[in-house]
Formats: structure tokens, C-alpha cells, sequence
């Protein structure tokens, strides 16, 4: 269980008991089930994790909405979509081993998570893991509901592939960029496991992705 889950949940009990006994105990219902609604929310499960050498698992649970090229600074890449519902496990994993070399968080707007503007809009968080020669880029994206991305890590520091480092509140969309060369095991509509789930494979003789912070040429930015 996320810590958050009983910030929203205790104040809610509370105030469900107050006015069980204030009115009757029917009155205190919705309080108690919207209570459970945020402890089922915040949960988070145990998951195992693939050790296949190469593999990129999944940040989050969710609905793959998009697998596609993308083209930064000249450089071809795959970028993985991943949509979260407000049923999903909202607790983020990093998808590869490595050392986090950048993170970069972005003001923006709160527009549906399945609209593809969003990628470029929207509030989010860009996260930069380099590892086996390899750097993985994954954005925390905020939704329409979303308000707040938490992430807690820094740069500088080593994570493990499907470590916990974070989660987005509510209804929200992670993007994945890998290299162009790596094998992608998913299509579009596949539901994913954040940390047990393996997204793509990448190649040992795969160039590093040095690009993370820069302009897109295409449609799509990071």
C-alpha cells in the first residue's frame, strides 16, 4: 500500500463516523466506500521481475496505446505508450538497471491521456536511465485527472529493473523511448504489468540514447 492511500482514506473514515453518529449509520456508506475506493487505489503489489538480459519492463500497468518510430535530432527511436485508468496500479517501476543521468520535470496542461497531444503538453516527468551501454528515456505523464506526479529518485542514483520510483495520482499515461534497434514485444492494445511485463528487448551493439534532452524533428516530441 502507498503511503498516500490512507492520507485520503483515514480523513474519510473519520468523517463517516462523524456522521454515523451525528445522523445514522446508513449516512457513514459513502464515506466508508469512497475510503475503500482510495486504499484499493494506492495499492501496490509484488511483482516478478524478468532477468533476461535485455529487457525493458514495463513503468506502469495499463493499456498499450501506441508503438511507433520516433525521430529525435536526426536519430531514430521507438517510443511505447502506455495508459493508465483510474482502475490501474498507479505505482511507477523503472524499466531497465542502470544509473538515473537526468530528470526533467515539465509544467503543462491536463489533457486526456489517450489524446496524443498529451505527450507534448501535458504535465509530466522525464526520466533518463543509462545502463549496459544503453539509455532508456520514460516520461510520467499527467492525465485529465491527474494533479501530481511523484517521483523518488535523484540524479545520480542506481536503480534496479522494475524498481519502484514513483507514481502518478489518478487517471495518467507513460511514454517509453528506446533505440530504434530494439526488438518491441507488444501492440497496440495489450494490457501491461509495471515491472513483470517486458516491453521490448534491446541489442547488445544498440548506440546510446544521448538525446534525451533534445527538439524533436518530427510530430512527436519526447
Amino acid at each position: 500500500m502507498v503511503p498516500d492511500g490512507y492520507y485520503y482514506a483515514l480523513p474519510l473514515v473519520g468523517a463517516a463516523v462523524l456522521v454515523g453518529w451525528l445522523a445514522s449509520a446508513p449516512w457513514a456508506l459513502p464515506g466508508l466506500l469512497l475510503a475503500g475506493f482510495f486504499l484499493w487505489f494506492f495499492r501496490d503489489p509484488e511483482r516478478a521481475i524478468p532477468d533476461a538480459p535485455g529487457a525493458v519492463v514495463s513503468p506502469a500497468d495499463g493499456k498499450v496505446t501506441d508503438v511507433s518510430p520516433l525521430t529525435v535530432a536526426g536519430v531514430r527511436h521507438t517510443r511505447v505508450s502506455i495508459f493508465l485508468s483510474v482502475f490501474d496500479v498507479h505505482v511507477n517501476r523503472s524499466p531497465v538497471a542502470g544509473v538515473i543521468r537526468d530528470v526533467r520535470y515539465q509544467k503543462g496542461k491536463f489533457l486526456n491521456a489517450m489524446n496524443a497531444a498529451s505527450a507534448e503538453q501535458n504535465e509530466q516527468n522525464v526520466v533518463t536511465v543509462e545502463g549496459d551501454g544503453h539509455s532508456v528515456v520514460f516520461k510520467q505523464i499527467a492525465g485529465l485527472l491527474a494533479r501530481r506526479i511523484v517521483f523518488n529518485k535523484k540524479v545520480g542514483e542506481t536503480v534496479q529493473r522494475g524498481e519502484r520510483i514513483g507514481l502518478i495520482k489518478f487517471g495518467s499515461r507513460v511514454d517509453v523511448v528506446l533505440d530504434a534497434s530494439a526488438n518491441p514485444q507488444v501492440k497496440i492494445g495489450d494490457r501491461v504489468k509495471g515491472g513483470s511485463s517486458v516491453l521490448a528487448y534491446l541489442r547488445p551493439e544498440a548506440r546510446q540514447f544521448a538525446a534525451a534532452g533534445a527538439e524533436p524533428t518530427r510530430q512527436g516530441a519526447l
